[in-house]
């Protein structure tokens, strides 16, 4: 990030997705990072990824298990859960929408959102019930931004449902608030660099968050030009 000089372009957050943790909450219920993985556990990442001007983001589940299946949700952990990301110094929480209890996202994020405010620590939250019920009428009082549509592939067929599935609500911008069409799948190598172009123009025209999805170490020069 910082080598490449996308740090410098603006780049500023480096976040964990799925199964970064244990399978097991700890005996005092907290969430524990995956030992192999993360030996220095997450705040010395963080730490680490401070030290470099960055920000550090994480992932969890508005269910009981996550997306992955193989780590714990935050479903009735909210204030522990964010009380250890406070503690580890994270600054951004994916909160996704998977294996929960059945109801609705608009009483199951709102418990997050109340819960991280009360840690005192800004930290910037990206809900993403996949525009299940129309996130964009009730997300912006809730998080910082919200996922439109479900998860994006790296291929033009199925791109054209993100850029349509986010159009209506590009009138609901507020500042602090983005649409999510999800991240971005620029030279992950299953469309041309035209249709690469295109993708990331149609992001930057909806002010959508610019999430890179590709392996950033071995990019190629067209990507890094993109």
């Amino acid at each position: 990030m910082v080598s490449s000089g996308l740090a410098a372009l603006g780049y500023q957050y480096i976040n964990l997705d799925d199964a970064w943790a244990e399978r097991q909450r700890d005996s005092a219920g907290n969430l524990v990072a995956n030992a192999t993985t993360f030996p220095a556990g997450i705040k010395g990442l963080a730490d680490y990824v401070h030290a470099k001007g960055l920000k550090l983001g994480i992932y969890s589940d508005a269910g009981n298990l996550t997306c992955s299946k193989l780590q714990p949700g935050s479903l009735g952990y909210e204030e522990q859960d964010a009380k250890t990301f406070a503690s580890w110094e994270i600054d951004f929480l994916k909160y996704d929408n998977c294996h929960t209890d059945g109801t609705s996202p608009q009483v199951r994020y709102p418990i997050m959102s109340k819960a991280l405010l009360k840690t005192g620590r800004p930290i910037f939250f990206s809900l993403c019930e996949w525009g299940v019920e129309d996130p964009a009428t009730w997300g912006p009082g809730v998080g910082n931004s919200w996922r439109t549509t479900g998860d994006i592939a790296d291929n033009w067929e199925r791109y054209p449902s993100h850029e349509v599935g986010h159009s209506p609500t590009l009138k609901r911008k507020l500042l602090g608030r983005w649409v999510d069409p999800d991240m971005l799948e620029v030279g992950n190598g299953g469309m041309t660099n035209e249709e690469y172009r295109s993708h990331f123009s149609i992001w930057a025209l909806a002010k959508a968050p610019l999430i890179l999805g590709c392996d950033i170490r071995s990019m190629d020069l067209d990507t890094h030009q993109i």
